[in-house]
């Protein structure tokens, strides 16, 4: 934990150093080791967002170390600077989960 969903309209190129930059983002915001976090893509997918032109979903998950007002404005300008996704094209949905309902290695974390 953390997790982070992205899903765009956009297509990456090189998938793997993508999920590496944003796993590397994630964890400098969130102060937790790059080993725990993980990254998952589905690009080039079907999406409206009020008309056709590229968009981008983010869904990241984590117990505790969210600050929403804090991270939007960086993972928004990695993925203009990545994808040239404007701003306005781009959601961002962060959910603080209890760690007894996060589990790892066969256990919860509470």
């Amino acid at each position: 934990m953390p997790y982070i969903n992205v899903s765009t309209t956009a297509k990456i190129d090189d998938k793997k150093k993508f999920l590496e930059e944003i796993s590397i983002l994630i964890s400098s915001l969130t102060n937790k080791s790059k080993r725990f976090v993980m990254a998952k893509l589905n690009d080039n997918c079907e999406m409206y967002f009020d008309d056709e032109s590229p968009s981008c979903f983010l869904e990241i998950k984590s117990i505790g170390s969210l600050n929403p007002s804090k991270m939007a404005k960086p993972i928004s300008d990695f993925v203009y600077e990545r994808m040239g996704i404007p701003l306005d094209k781009i959601y961002i949905s962060f959910e603080d989960v209890p760690a007894s309902l996060w589990a790892w290695n066969g256990r919860t974390f509470g």
